[in-house]
């Protein structure tokens, strides 16, 4: 099972962080700040799979970013690994090349993603399209609606969304 999954750059910052038990918030920066000595300074000839406490931990580094997934002992350290790749090549497919900012300044979206592709810690769905089905109908959506859109809105004076209260009512027919 999947306990957690970090998304860290070199310096160390956290850029995501999706907790699958429940960890303590004073205890999760400890807990991160653990993970980040123990994947981060290790040799890329190293194994990409570390035993930490009561987890495995499987990493892989993209670029600037390593992402880190703890998971129990029963896990199979590889299917995750690939997981991990698997998210990587969704959040590419998205943001037709994905970096650290896109991340930070689109957080909802990668927490979407990263929804529709791990429930309660175990894994549910791997497919690309079906990952990003969800997200691209919010983005049509968002495209279609503007703000103040609707039967009201239409037939208000094009200065915005305000109108007096006699302008309302006529068009509702109440004045």
């Amino acid at each position: 099972m999947i306990k957690f999954l970090l998304m860290i750059n070199k310096q160390g910052q956290t850029r995501l962080s999706k907790y699958y038990d429940h960890v303590d918030v004073g205890k999760r920066a400890a807990l991160e700040a653990n993970v980040v000595k123990c994947c981060l300074f290790r040799k890329k000839e190293e194994c990409s799979f570390v035993e930490y406490k009561d987890y495995k931990l499987v990493y892989r580094q993209y670029a600037a970013l390593f992402i880190v997934v703890g998971i129990t002992d029963d896990e199979n350290e590889l299917s995750i690994y690939e997981l991990v790749h698997n998210f990587i090549e969704v959040l590419d497919k998205y943001f037709n090349r994905v970096s650290e900012l896109d991340i930070m300044f689109n957080l909802d979206k990668v927490h979407i993603m990263l929804d529709e592709m791990i429930l309660n810690g175990c894994i549910v769905e791997t497919n690309k399209n079906r990952i990003l089905a969800p997200l691209l109908a919010l983005d049509k959506m968002a495209e279609r609606t503007e703000p103040c859109e609707g039967l009201l809105a239409q037939s208000l004076p094009r200065s915005g969304c305000h109108g007096t209260t006699q302008e309302v009512w006529a068009l509702e027919g109440q004045g």
